[in-house]
């Protein structure tokens, strides 16, 4: 059997991307990042998506990127946005997934897996510079040079199997491959045991989603998010 890592965050996207994975006939090798986030509860989320889904291994790696600040994710002074702006929102991490591939693409060459799996799409390309399909192909660019792999003729794929589908699509996507999206978590300040804002851009593209999926929404939310609607 073939092995592949996928950056695991714990959240829809990154789940259902895992569960593309095994479908394909993948050993998965899971990988999360705790990179100095705001909650832990996406990583508690990572592990039981990994733990459900079959995958091979999980490690979760630590650097800290709040020292460096500059997103609301990592800096608490920043606060998380309940409306939609323009431009790159003050969500986005900086270089976050390229260092998240780096890191795959590093444990990919050491288990002489064949790809890295991503869960990055169409929805957010147009707010992350670091989730488009140039990034993917540049970053494809940088594994075909980078590593011993791809010298010696066995290039790693940078594979992004959702970089085309909106989130209703994705969630079809996942509810037929067995995902149990009540494990995920993708709200950008949930609570301590996962519980949804309700009112930041990841849970309005989500709860969006499943309405347009013509799907039940099985997020956890936070009583006071149920309240606002």
């Amino acid at each position: 059997m073939s092995r592949a890592v996928v950056l695991l965050s714990g959240g829809l996207d990154s789940a259902t991307a895992l569960a593309v994975a095994r479908e394909r006939g993948h050993a998965c090798h899971a990988l999360s990042l705790d990179y100095g986030q705001r909650h832990v509860a996406e990583l508690d989320a990572a592990r039981a998506v990994a733990t459900h889904l079959g995958a091979a291994e999980h490690r979760v790696v630590h650097i800290d990127m709040n020292q460096f600040g500059g997103s609301a994710l990592t800096d608490r002074r920043i606060p998380v946005p309940e409306t939609l702006g323009e431009g790159v929102p003050v969500t986005y991490v900086p270089a976050r997934n390229t260092v998240m591939l780096a890191l795959a693409l590093g444990w990919a060459e050491v288990l002489e897996a064949e790809c890295v799996y991503i869960g990055v799409n169409v929805v957010d390309y147009s707010g992350y510079p670091d989730c488009r399909p140039e990034f993917i192909r540049a970053f494809q660019g940088v594994a075909d040079l980078a590593t011993r792999a791809a010298l010696e003729g066995r290039p790693t794929r940078i594979e992004a199997p959702l970089i085309e589908l909106g989130k209703a699509d994705i969630i079809r996507l996942g509810t037929r491959l067995g995902v149990d999206y009540a494990l995920t978590v993708s709200c950008y300040q949930a609570d301590a045991a996962g519980r949804a804002c309700g009112r930041c851009d990841s849970c309005r593209f989500r709860r969006q989603g499943f309405q347009d999926a013509g799907i039940p929404d099985v997020t956890r939310y936070r009583a006071d998010a149920a309240r606002s609607g």
